[in-house]
C-alpha cells in the first residue's frame, strides 16, 4: 500500500491582465473555456479543474458565449469547475477594506448563482497576505486558505499552520513554498517519467512528513492538459511511493487538516515575507497616478454614495442595486494584484485608467441624481437653495467646498435655522450666456427667477451642524454681504488655537505644538532621490545623489480669507535629469514643488503638493521628524490597527548570504494613516494619496511618506534591493511610468496628547476622505446643462437625519452604511479601529447581528476587541 497521498489540483492563474492588455487576455480565455468545458463534458475521469478562483472570468466569458451558461452551471454546480470565492484575485494591502469584502461578497455570489462557490482562500500569487484575512475569510464561511508569497522558509519549514488573524479568529493554511506554478510543466516521456516524479516530490517530501501532499499543476494562462487524467494512471504505475490523484485543492486542505488535527504551529497577523517569494514591497508607489484614482474613488463610494443611496431609499426612491455592482466590478478588475499595483505595460494602465474614469464618472453622476431627486421634493423657500448631505453617522460641521451658479451680487449664506455661515468665494466665471440658454421650462406659464447674471462660483463653507446621515438647506440672503475677504501678505506665520507655524530660514517650517508649549523643527522636508527600480519595486542606484528642499525656497507668502491660514511655498529644486546624471554627480534639471500649507478651525495641519515633474527615474518623499525614537510604526490595515518594526534587523544581516529574493526592507503599506507614539503623545500623518510609508533617521525618529515614484521599463535585472532576474518583462518599456508632468498630492500632519486611542485616528481620516454633497436647488438651473426632470410635490421636510450613531473614543467606528445587497435593509458595518482597548457596538432598533455576507446569523455582543468586525442588517420600518 502506497503511504503517500499526492493531490494534482489542475487550474490556470489568469491574469486579466498584464504586459498584456484586458482585451487579449479576454479573448485568450474565450478559447481557454471553451477547451475547458469540451474537455470536461467528454471525459468523466477528469474529476474537477480550478478557474483561479475568480468568478469575474465566468461573467466574462457568458457576455460572448451565453449558449453555453447550461452546461457551464451544471460543471459548477457538480463542482467539476472550480470557481469563486473571489471576483477577481484582489490584493489584500492597499485596497480599502470595504473594497474587499465587496470582491469577497459578489465573487461568491456570481459563483453562487452559477452553482457553486468554493470555500477556500485561494490566492496563488498576491504579493502579500493581509494580517485580519482569517476573520474575513471565516465570515464569508471559508475555513481554509492556500497561497503563495509571503512565508520564508526560516519561519515556516513546513507547509501547513493555523493562521490565526489580528482579532483571535483562526483557519487552516497551507503554503505553496514553490508556488502555484511548481508543477506546471509534466515530463510525458515513459523513460524519463520516474525520474521526473522524483525530482518534483523530493522537495516537497522534504518540507512535510505528512500523507496529503499537493502537487499544483498550471501556470499563467495554462491550457487544460487534456490528457493529465491518462498521465496520472502512469505517476500511479511508476512510483510505488504515491498515490497521485487528481482532487480540488479544498479536498486536499481538508484532508491535511483531519490528518494533522493539533498538531501544528501556529503564525498570526499579515504575511509579507519576500525570502524565496518576491512581494515587492514597494509596488504601493508605482504608479501615483493611478493609486491616486483608485484611493478617491474608493472613498467616493464607500464614505459619500453609498451613505447618500441609503438616505435616498429611506425616502422612497429605489436603490440602484446593478449600477453599484457595475462601479464595484470596474474596481475589483482595477483592484487586481497586477492591475492596482501597476506593474504592467503602458496600454494596460490606460485601460486601468479607463476603467477608474468610468467608474468615478458612473459615481458622481449617480450622486448627483440622487441628490437631486431628493433635492427636488423638498420644501423650497429661496430661489437660490441648497441641500446639504452629511454622509456621516454623527453630526457633523466639515468645511465643505463646492460649486455653485450664483448671480455676482453680494449675498449673506444661512442655514435652515437661519443663522449666517462664514464663506469665501474661491473662483468665479460669467456664463450667464450659456447657462440661461439652457434653461427649459417645461409648463412655460408656470413663473420663475431669472437672473440677470449667472457665474459658475467655487464656494467654501464653514457649515454649522449637519444632522448625522441625512441633510438640510441653505439659503442665500441678499440683504447683505457675508463673505470673507481674502488678504495676503509676506508675513511668514499662521496659527490657530491648536499650533503656531513659521517658516525658517532655510524653508523648512517649525511647528509649535500649543497644548504642550513644544516646538518641532525641521518639518515637511522634501527629499527627492533616484529610483533604478522598475513597475515591481523601488531601488536605489548604486550611485545615487540625494536633494533636499532645504534651501530651496524661491517664494512665499501668507494668505488670511477669513475661514483659514495659509503659507503658500514656491520650491524649486535643482535635481539630475536622469539616472546617468545621478551616477556623475550631476545636477542639471530643475522641479517645481508648490505647497500650500493649510490651519482651519480643527487640529489638522493640511498640505498640498503640486508637482511639475520633468525628472526621470526618481522618488519624492515628505519627511516629518518626531521626538519618539521609534521600535515599532502604527498604521491601519483591513478592518483595524497593524504594528510593525521599523527595521528588519535579523534579517538585514543575513539576506544577502542566504541569497534572499528581496532586502528585507520596511517600505510599509496603509490604508490612510501611520503613527508614532510614546504614552503621553504622538504623531500621526493621514494621507488619501499613495499609501506607503518608512520609518527612517538615525534614531526612526521620522515619519517619509512616498509621493510618487517614477521608472522607465516594466522589469530590470539585478536590482540593488532584488538581485537576480527581472520581475515582470524587461523589454517592455514604460515611459507613461515616468509620470512627467503636473502632479498633485494632499495628506494631513497632526501632533496630539494622550494615548494612542483617545486620538482616534481611523474616525479622523474618515471624515478627512468624507465628502459632503451640495445640491443647488434653482428653477434656472432645470435644462440641457442638467438634463431637464418634471417639477415634482416638495413633501420631504427641509432637515432629515435617517439614523444617527455615538462617535466617542469607546465607540465602534463605522465602516460603511449602505442598503443592502439583498432584501430592504440597510447595513450597517463597524470595527474596532482601536490598538488596546474594547469598543462599543450601538444599540439600533430592528437590527440583527449577521457576518460580512449580510445574512448569515452572528452572536450578540456588545462590545469589539481591537480588529473585530461586527455587520449589523437594520430592518427600515
Amino acid at each position: 500500500m502506497k503511504n503517500k497521498i499526492v493531490h494534482i489540483y489542475s487550474h490556470t492563474h489568469w491574469d486579466q491582465e498584464w504586459y498584456f492588455t484586458s482585451s487579449r487576455s479576454r479573448i485568450y480565455l474565450f478559447n481557454h473555456i471553451k477547451n475547458v468545458i469540451r474537455i470536461l463534458e467528454n471525459n468523466d475521469d477528469f474529476p474537477c479543474y480550478l478557474l483561479d478562483a475568480q468568478s469575474a472570468l465566468i461573467e466574462s466569458y457568458l457576455l460572448w458565449a451565453p449558449e453555453d451558461k447550461d452546461v457551464l452551471f451544471k460543471l459548477i454546480a457538480e463542482k467539476r469547475l472550480l470557481t469563486g470565492p473571489w471576483y477577481t484575485q484582489t490584493d489584500q494591502l492597499v485596497i480599502h477594506q470595504e473594497s474587499l469584502v465587496r470582491n469577497l461578497w459578489y465573487g461568491i455570489k456570481v459563483a453562487t448563482d452559477a452553482g457553486s462557490s468554493m470555500a477556500l482562500g485561494y490566492v496563488p500569487d498576491c504579493f502579500g497576505q493581509g494580517g485580519n484575512m482569517p476573520q474575513i475569510y471565516k465570515q464569508f464561511g471559508i475555513h481554509h486558505a492556500l497561497f503563495w508569497r509571503g512565508i520564508a522558509d526560516n519561519t515556516l519549514r513546513e507547509t501547513e499552520f493555523i493562521w490565526q488573524g489580528e482579532n483571535g479568529d483562526r483557519i487552516f493554511a497551507v503554503q505553496m513554498p514553490w508556488g502555484y506554478h511548481y508543477g506546471g510543466l509534466l515530463d510525458e516521456t515513459p523513460e524519463k517519467m520516474a525520474t521526473f516524479l522524483n525530482e518534483k516530490m523530493s522537495p516537497i517530501e522534504a518540507r512535510s512528513d505528512r500523507e496529503n501532499l499537493l502537487y499544483p499543476h498550471g501556470f499563467d494562462q495554462a491550457p487544460v492538459r487534456e490528457n493529465l487524467p491518462d498521465l496520472v494512471k502512469q505517476f500511479n504505475a511508476c512510483d510505488d511511493e504515491g498515490h497521485y490523484q487528481i482532487s480540488s485543492p479544498l479536498d486536499f486542505l481538508e484532508a491535511l487538516e483531519k490528518e494533522s488535527a493539533n498538531d501544528v504551529r501556529i503564525l498570526q497577523g499579515e504575511l509579507t515575507e519576500g525570502k524565496h517569494s518576491r512581494v515587492h514591497k514597494t509596488i504601493f508607489s508605482c504608479r501615483a497616478d493611478l493609486k491616486l484614482l483608485n484611493n478617491e474613488i474608493e472613498s467616493l463610494l464607500v464614505n459619500t454614495l453609498e451613505p447618500v443611496l441609503a438616505i435616498s431609499r429611506s425616502l422612497g426612491h429605489a436603490y440602484p442595486s446593478k449600477i453599484i455592482a457595475d462601479i464595484w466590478k470596474l474596481m475589483f478588475y482595477n483592484a487586481a494584484h497586477d492591475s492596482i499595483g501597476g506593474c504592467n505595460s503602458d496600454d494596460t494602465n490606460q485601460d486601468i485608467f479607463f476603467r477608474y474614469k468610468q467608474a468615478r464618472d458612473l459615481a458622481v453622476n449617480l450622486l448627483e441624481l440622487h441628490s437631486r431627486l431628493i433635492a427636488i421634493r423638498t420644501q423650497r423657500e429661496h430661489d437660490y437653495t441648497f441641500t446639504v448631505f452629511n454622509p456621516l453617522t454623527n453630526t457633523a460641521a466639515p468645511q465643505v467646498t463646492f460649486e455653485a451658479w450664483l448671480p455676482g451680487i453680494p449675498f449673506t449664506l444661512r442655514d435652515s435655522a437661519g443663522n449666517a455661515l462664514p464663506y469665501v468665494i474661491e473662483e468665479q466665471t460669467d456664463l450667464t450666456s450659456y447657462v440661461l440658454n439652457q434653461t427649459i421650462r417645461l409648463n412655460p406659464g408656470k413663473p420663475y427667477h431669472k437672473p440677470e447674471k449667472v457665474y459658475r462660483t467655487k464656494v467654501t463653507v464653514n457649515s454649522s451642524d449637519l444632522p448625522a446621515l441625512g441633510y438640510t438647506r441653505w439659503h442665500l440672503d441678499f440683504d447683505a454681504d457675508g463673505a470673507s475677504k481674502r488678504v495676503t501678505d509676506n508675513m511668514m506665520v499662521i496659527e490657530n488655537a491648536f499650533y503656531r507655524m513659521e517658516v525658517e530660514e532655510n524653508g523648512l517650517l517649525t511647528i509649535k505644538h500649543k497644548t504642550t508649549g513644544k516646538r518641532y523643527e525641521r518639518q515637511m522636508l522634501l527629499v527627492e532621490n533616484g529610483d533604478d527600480g522598475d513597475s515591481y519595486n523601488y531601488s536605489p542606484p548604486r550611485g545615487d545623489l540625494i536633494v533636499t528642499s532645504e534651501g530651496c525656497l524661491a517664494s512665499a507668502h501668507r494668505e488670511n480669507n477669513g475661514l483659514n491660514q495659509s503659507l503658500l511655498l514656491d520650491y524649486v529644486l535643482k535635481v539630475p535629469g536622469n539616472l546617468e546624471e545621478r551616477a556623475q554627480g550631476i545636477a542639471t534639471s530643475t522641479m517645481k514643488v508648490a505647497v500650500h500649507v493649510t490651519l482651519q478651525y480643527d487640529d489638522i495641519i493640511r498640505f498640498t503638493v503640486d508637482v511639475d515633474n520633468q525628472v526621470l527615474s526618481h522618488r519624492l518623499c515628505v519627511h516629518f521628524a518626531t521626538d519618539i525614537l521609534a521600535n515599532v510604526s502604527y498604521a491601519d490595515q483591513l478592518f483595524g490597527v497593524v504594528a510593525r518594526p521599523v527595521q528588519l534587523s535579523n534579517a538585514l544581516k543575513v539576506w544577502e548570504a542566504e541569497n534572499w529574493h528581496e532586502k528585507p526592507i520596511s517600505i510599509e503599506p496603509m490604508q490612510s494613516y501611520v503613527n508614532l507614539h510614546d504614552e503621553k503623545h504622538g504623531f500621526t500623518l493621514h494621507t488619501n494619496g499613495v499609501r506607503e510609508y518608512e520609518i527612517v533617521g538615525d534614531n526612526f525618529d521620522t515619519i517619509s511618506v512616498t509621493l510618487f515614484r517614477s521608472f522607465g521599463y516594466m522589469g530590470k535585472e539585478n536590482l540593488l534591493y532584488r538581485p537576480g532576474r527581472a520581475s515582470g518583462e524587461s523589454v517592455v518599456a514604460t515611459p507613461d511610468a515616468q509620470l512627467s508632468g503636473p502632479l498633485s498630492f494632499a495628506f494631513g500632519w497632526r501632533i496630539y496628547s494622550g494615548s494612542f486611542d483617545e486620538a482616534q485616528h481611523a474616525r479622523l481620516s474618515k471624515s478627512l476622505l468624507t465628502s459632503f454633497p451640495v445640491y443647488q436647488d434653482s428653477d434656472f438651473l432645470n435644462g440641457r446643462l442638467r438634463f431637464c426632470l418634471s417639477d415634482e410635490q416638495r413633501t420631504y421636510p427641509q432637515e432629515y437625519s435617517l439614523l444617527a450613531l455615538p462617535d466617542g473614543p469607546e465607540d465602534a467606528l463605522v465602516s460603511v452604511v449602505k442598503c443592502a445587497e439583498e432584501g430592504e435593509g440597510l447595513i450597517c458595518r463597524f470595527y474596532n479601529p482601536n490598538l488596546n482597548a474594547t469598543a462599543t457596538i450601538p444599540a439600533l432598533n430592528n437590527a440583527r447581528y449577521v457576518l460580512l455576507d449580510e445574512k448569515t446569523p452572528s452572536q450578540e455582543r456588545a462590545a469589539l476587541n481591537p480588529n473585530d468586525v461586527q455587520t449589523l442588517y437594520v430592518e427600515i420600518v
